[in-house]
């Protein structure tokens, strides 16, 4: 049948390019299953749950005595010794650190073999053996003098009387960790690239400046985790103060464990908690950090972990909203 002069024919629309892109949108891809995965978590959360249950449901760990003695005032005192140790001698062995670097890199040779000699030496006596010699540093050197070498002294001083427990226990440590902070600072001074420093110096500025203002800051991102290591060992090695007669948190645990025998493990738990408490503070401490000088050297900084619960939750809702509009 024809049509009549002048009408208008109406032909089916031909499916357009975007109809498969649309098509193809509206399924839902399903995740690549990952059995393996699944079997892994299961056995890794049933080995922790028996520990868990292990370790809360054995009599022989004793829990109410650990809680008994985790607030009391000699286990309180021993942990106020441990960190006024630990502070002073992470000061003083990073100062004494950075000194022994600079030296280590000057252009002296006196400077270089002197700090490589104190570094090579410091780190291959044991820490006890260095405060126990230190402890006993009286024996050998009754006074100590200042004045000129083989000629008179200007004045001298009693050593017994100005080396306390206390003194030696920093004195030891910040010997031993400033033999360690060394080469972490040094480390982390090469990792700043050469063309910072050529850069700093075509500008004319003092060797000082340049290195406070532009290389130490950047020696940072470096130097930071790794010294942060240090740190946490040094927490742990005040323990050895109790060697030198000085009541730390071990030291004070060790006492009472001497005078309640029946307590001797929950109070080494108490001490196990204390130190976990403190090394996650400084954990948490070098985190902060660290995002705080990663500024400028990353294009987005890290998410702290409040910021990664928020994320994982959104993510969460979103599966779920996936999950349910199948």
């Amino acid at each position: 049948m024809s049509e009549p002069p002048g009408a208008t024919v109406t032909l089916p629309e031909a499916p357009t390019s975007d109809e498969p892109s649309k098509t193809l949108t509206a399924q839902h891809v399903l995740p690549l299953r990952r059995p393996g995965r699944w079997i892994a978590t299961a056995v890794v959360l049933v080995l922790v749950a028996q520990f868990v249950h292990g370790l809360v449901s054995n009599p022989f760990y004793q829990w109410d005595r650990w809680g008994y003695w985790f607030l009391r005032p000699t286990i309180l005192d021993g942990l106020l010794t441990t960190l006024q140790v630990a502070a002073y001698s992470a000061v003083l062995g990073l100062l004494g650190g950075i000194v022994l670097a600079l030296a280590r890199l000057s252009k002296s040779p006196v400077l270089r073999a002197v700090s490589w000699t104190y570094v090579w030496a410091l780190r291959s006596i044991p820490l006890i053996v260095v405060l126990i010699f230190l402890y006993n540093f009286s024996a050998l050197y009754k006074t100590l003098s200042v004045g000129i070498p083989f000629g008179p002294a200007f004045f001298s001083f009693d050593e017994s009387k100005l080396a306390t427990d206390m003194v030696v226990a920093v004195i030891g440590l910040s010997l031993n960790e400033a033999a360690y902070a060394a080469e972490v600072v040094r480390g982390g001074i090469l990792s700043v690239d050469q063309g910072q420093h050529e850069a700093a110096a075509s500008l004319g500025l003092p060797k000082g400046y340049q290195f406070r203002k532009i290389v130490f800051p950047q020696a940072l991102r470096s130097i930071i985790p790794n010294y942060v290591n240090q740190l946490i060992g040094l927490i742990k090695g005040t323990s050895l103060v109790f060697y030198v007669s000085l009541l730390d948190l071990f030291g004070s645990a060790q006492t009472m464990g001497s005078t309640y025998p029946g307590d001797i493990v929950p109070l080494l738990l108490v001490v196990t908690v204390w130190y976990l408490i403190l090394t996650s503070v400084v954990s948490v401490v070098q985190f902060y950090v660290e995002r705080y000088y990663a500024r400028g050297a990353t294009r987005s900084l890290p998410p702290t972990p409040l910021q990664k619960l928020r994320a994982g939750l959104t993510d969460l809702r979103a599966r779920i909203r996936r999950e349910a509009a199948v």
